[in-house]
Parts: C-alpha cells; sequence; structure tokens
C-alpha cells in the first residue's frame, strides 16, 4: 500500500447522515493519514467502472441492494458497505433497536396512549426499528399501528403514495404518536397529515431520525428528531479500513451508529393527556429543567396537594415525581455532553447541579455510566 492511501468514498452528501460520517472519515485521515480521496455523491454505481484503474487501496460506498455491495466488495479491495446487510462483508450500520426503543420512550413521555410506526417495508433497517418501536409499546400493555406500503411498485411513487398514507392517518384512533423510520418519512408524514386536515401536534406528533437541521427545520411545524453520532461512527469507520488496509485480521468488522438523544421540537412539543395536573407538572418540569428544583416546586406551581399529584403521576405514567424530575435533567446533560465541547463542570453548574459530584450521582443512576464515559462513548470525535 502507497504512503498515502488512496479511499473511494460513495457515500451519499444530501443528508446529514451522510454528511456527518464523512467529516468522521476526514477527520480521522487528517489525525491518522493523509489520504487522499475519491468522493462521488450521486450517481455512485456509474462511478465504480470509471474509478477501476485509479488504484484505490479501499472503500467506504452505500449500497443500494446486495447486487451493488457484491459488485464493490468483488473489486478485491478492502470495503465497508452501507444500506444493506450481506453475510460476511464489513458493515456500516446503525443501533436500529436502540433507535426504535428511544423513539417509543419519546412519545410515551409526552403521555401519548397510542402509537403508530411510518417506515419502509423493504429496508431492513426500517423493519428492526419498527420491531424495537413496536416491542417498547407493548410493554406498556398498548398496541401500534403500523403503516404499509403498497404492493405494487408504481404506487409507491410519492405522488401516488400521499393518497395511502393519508387515508391510513384518518383511519388512525387520535391523539397518536407516530414514529418515522427516517426524518424523509417525517416530512411525508406531516405532509399528509395537512391534506386531510390533521394539526400537528395535537392530532399526531411525529418523531424521525438523523436530524437533518435542513429537513427538520424546514417544516413547518418543525420535526422532532433522533439524534445520531454519525460523525463518531464515521471515525470508527475510517480507524476499521486503515486496519483491514493493512491487512489486519478483523474478526467482527463492523461499526454502529449510536442513537444519542432526541432534539424535541414543534413536531412533539405537546402533552397528549387528560389529566390536566400531570400535564401541567410535566410542563413546568420541562420548563426548569436547568434549575435545581424539588418535588415541592412542582406541586406548588400547581393547586393539587402533593399526595394526589403523586397518586396521579404513577396512574398516568408510571413513575414519580422526582423520577421525572431526574430523567429530565439528565437528558439536558446527555444532549450537552454529545453536542457541545463544555468540561463537565461547565455543564453542571448550566443545568443547576452544585457540582460535579451531584451530576455524576444522578447520571450514573439513570444511564448507567459517568458523564465522561457517555461522552467518549456517544460525543463527537
Amino acid at each position: 500500500m502507497s504512503k498515502s492511501p488512496k479511499v473511494i468514498l460513495l457515500l451519499e452528501t444530501s443528508r446529514e447522515y451522510g454528511r456527518q460520517l464523512q467529516f468522521g472519515i476526514t477527520k480521522y485521515s487528517y489525525l491518522n493519514g493523509p489520504w487522499t480521496f475519491y468522493r462521488e455523491a450521486g450517481g455512485r454505481d456509474r462511478a465504480l467502472p470509471q474509478l477501476r484503474d485509479w488504484g484505490a487501496d479501499g472503500i467506504i460506498a452505500h449500497a443500494r441492494n446486495v447486487t451493488a455491495a457484491r459488485r464493490i466488495m468483488d473489486r478485491g479491495i478492502p470495503a465497508i458497505i452501507k444500506g444493506v446487510k450481506v453475510e460476511g462483508y464489513p458493515l456500516l450500520d446503525a443501533d436500529n433497536r436502540a433507535i426504535g426503543i428511544m423513539g417509543a420512550e419519546h412519545l410515551i413521555s409526552r403521555g401519548f396512549r397510542r402509537f403508530a410506526y411510518c417506515g419502509y417495508d423493504n429496508l431492513y433497517w426500517s423493519v428492526e426499528r419498527r420491531r424495537a418501536f413496536t416491542e417498547r409499546i407493548e410493554q406498556e400493555a398498548l398496541d401500534t399501528f403500523l403503516y404499509q406500503q403498497p404492493r405494487a411498485r408504481r404506487q409507491r411513487s410519492w405522488n401516488r403514495e400521499l393518497a395511502y398514507l393519508a387515508q391510513w392517518l384518518e383511519s388512525l384512533p387520535l391523539p397518536v404518536g407516530i414514529m418515522a423510520c427516517v426524518d424523509d418519512r417525517s416530512q411525508h408524514v406531516l405532509q399528509a397529515c395537512k391534506m386531510v386536515g390533521l394539526d400537528v401536534p395535537a392530532d399526531v406528533a411525529i418523531v424521525g431520525v438523523d436530524n437533518d437541521e435542513l429537513i427538520c427545520s424546514l417544516a413547518n411545524p418543525q420535526l422532532s428528531s433522533i439524534a445520531l453520532a454519525a460523525r463518531r461512527a464515521g471515525y470508527e469507520t475510517a480507524g476499521l479500513l486503515d486496519r483491514l488496509m493493512a491487512g489486519e485480521k478483523v474478526d467482527d468488522p463492523v461499526v454502529v451508529t449510536q442513537p444519542t438523544h432526541v432534539i424535541t421540537r414543534q413536531s412533539t412539543d405537546v402533552m397528549a393527556m387528560d389529566d390536566r395536573m400531570v400535564a401541567g407538572a410535566l410542563q413546568y418540569i420541562r420548563s426548569h429543567a436547568t434549575d435545581p428544583i424539588q418535588v415541592t416546586d412542582v406541586v406548588n406551581a400547581l393547586p393539587i396537594s402533593r399526595r394526589a399529584l403523586q397518586k396521579r403521576f404513577q396512574a398516568v405514567l408510571g413513575r414519580t415525581i422526582l423520577d421525572e424530575i431526574r430523567h429530565t435533567r439528565v437528558g439536558m446533560v446527555a444532549q450537552m455532553l454529545t453536542e457541545t465541547n463544555l468540561s463537565v463542570e461547565q455543564i453542571a453548574l448550566a443545568c443547576g447541579y452544585p457540582g460535579i459530584d451531584h451530576i455524576s450521582r444522578s447520571f450514573g443512576k439513570i444511564k448507567h455510566m459517568s458523564p465522561l464515559a457517555y461522552r467518549r462513548r456517544y460525543g463527537q470525535k
């Protein structure tokens, strides 16, 4: 292999996930290379024949199907595939189970008792997210309504499928919390809701995946989404490819992108519950998450006794007021650990904790690891 490895990148750049992956790959090259890259964002299937004589040492590529994956691997150089699973091939994947569970828990925390999932029936990662989402909802003794795409391929063009999706939405009991497999699909659900006059988030709350700022922020209302540690995954993918290009035998050549937290925007900024006191308490807790609030503060903000509110919390949410305060505050800490370079001490002060010891104890009880360990695992590289 040459001193400056030549690496082909065939990853999408039209979406945030692909761009963040490439930022991570670039950082690895800067720190451990340098590498020479050939990058092709579009026409990936046509790019490979043109690169036959480029003398590449490795490939990181999105494959649309198994045939495309095998075509990439048949080049005889180390390659890591994204998009499809082929046994024995190095893979860049996502923790789809954790993603599905996070989506379910976000909607549960909003007080929903009716849930639905909208994805792509023929994509394994969407199916895995759907399965985990459904299983988590079933733990609450509740059901999930599943969207099924039209069977005929010609009916799956967006202008035709929109009518199917709108009809499905009209059949759902309201209010309903919907997880979409990816932000593009969230946008589809939002468009179909507008088509049939359903209010988002009052009738339908929507959470997607990838936290693509362009899609989520330009939508009206803006879309909530699960953030992924894509930049870290890109860095780790480059590290795996480096080992493969060096001829190292890797027993489990898989890089898994982890979900970190939910970015809550207008599409799930609602409390879907009949108990106004519990809804008011939740709103107060979230509005004062950076303050060192106690159960007494929550109770004093509402015209209800502590004992009565505790009973209602247990009946509606299955947890205590104190549990909710701790989970909300730790969620904010987790977000700051992954999205900022602030020290743990600075985050503790910003979130109303007296110091590092207090934040570490609270964080450890819920996340089962220290704040620094969480940042090492999920933070930006």
